[in-house]
């Protein structure tokens, strides 16, 4: 996700994105201890999102 988007989200999408992302790197641990995960820079880039998503939420 990029600045513009996230700026353009309200409170509720913003939660709601951030439940979503939660969801995703949950998996994508579990992909990546059975060695099943294709891209494993994925993980970072999730908690990425979902600390820049977090930070939007304070600024409101």
């Amino acid at each position: 996700m990029k600045k513009k988007e996230i700026k353009k989200l309200t409170k509720d999408q913003i939660i709601k994105n951030i439940d979503k992302l939660k969801k995703d790197l949950f998996n994508l641990r579990f992909q990546k201890i059975n060695s099943q995960i294709p891209n494993p820079s994925k993980i970072n880039e999730t908690k990425k999102n979902i600390a820049r998503l977090k930070t939007m939420m304070r600024r409101d």
